[in-house]
């Protein structure tokens, strides 16, 4: 539990405007997350959260700054390296689902698993066991556009485990979901918590937050404070 597995290091990141003045979103970023923690990262809109999953979850660099993952730094990594350690190490759902159309609920599973190399066997039988898990052993075969919304987020679930990641980053997972099937969802990261999976939960859901261990307060740009639950 002592060893961080995100490392954040006073980050800033910038975004030029052509003509105009380059708008700052984040301004002097220290934060560490440790395995196995269940932390929410809060804030109104516009106080730069969108900015923070994209820097928490390597998926974007800082103009200033580290960023670690399992104590490599990703700032210096080529997009290959770090998309390979990416993919094994965080799990990402989206409020949006960002399932393929074309595929089946069971082949949406599988990609992440292909994009390193797999074996294909092994990720149809991982892919089936995670759907079934989340209770869409008899939706597998279906497209997302023949699934509710909720169907499609538990796909977009069994998607970010498919890799077994240390880490699962939840961004506004609920936003589009009726209250009980959100409930489900909350309640399903929560037990991936207590079965050793760090959570980050990113959301200006205050009921939501609740379900942090630890809550990191973001207003403009800059960590306002934190608090343990």
């Amino acid at each position: 539990m002592n060893q961080p597995i995100i490392k954040i290091e006073n980050v800033w990141k910038k975004y030029d405007m052509g003509s105009v003045e380059p708008l700052v979103v984040l301004k002097e970023i220290n934060l560490e997350i440790k395995k196995g923690e269940f932390i929410a990262i809060t804030g109104p809109s516009g106080s730069g959260k969108s900015t923070m999953v994209n820097i928490v979850g390597a998926l974007d660099k800082p103009s200033w700054g580290a960023v670690y993952l399992n104590g490599e730094n990703v700032s210096n990594m080529n997009e290959s390296s770090l998309a390979f350690l990416r993919g094994k190490t965080i799990g990402f759902i989206f409020q949006q689902f960002n399932l393929l159309p074309t595929l089946t609920a069971l082949e949406n599973v599988m990609l992440p698993m292909e994009i390193i190399d797999q074996d294909e066997n092994k990720s149809k039988d991982t892919a089936e066991k995670l759907l079934n898990k989340l209770g869409l052993g008899d939706r597998m075969h279906h497209k997302p556009n023949e699934l509710s919304g909720g169907q499609q987020q538990r796909v977009a679930i069994a998607r970010s485990l498919a890799n077994n990641p240390d880490v699962v980053l939840a961004d506004e997972p609920t936003g589009n979901l009726d209250s009980k099937t959100g409930k489900f969802i909350m309640d399903f990261l929560g037990q991936l918590n207590k079965e050793g999976k760090t959570i980050i939960l990113i959301t200006h859901d205050l009921e939501l937050v609740k379900y942090g261990k630890r809550v990191v307060y973001i207003k403009d740009g800059r960590i306002e404070k934190e608090i343990h639950n």
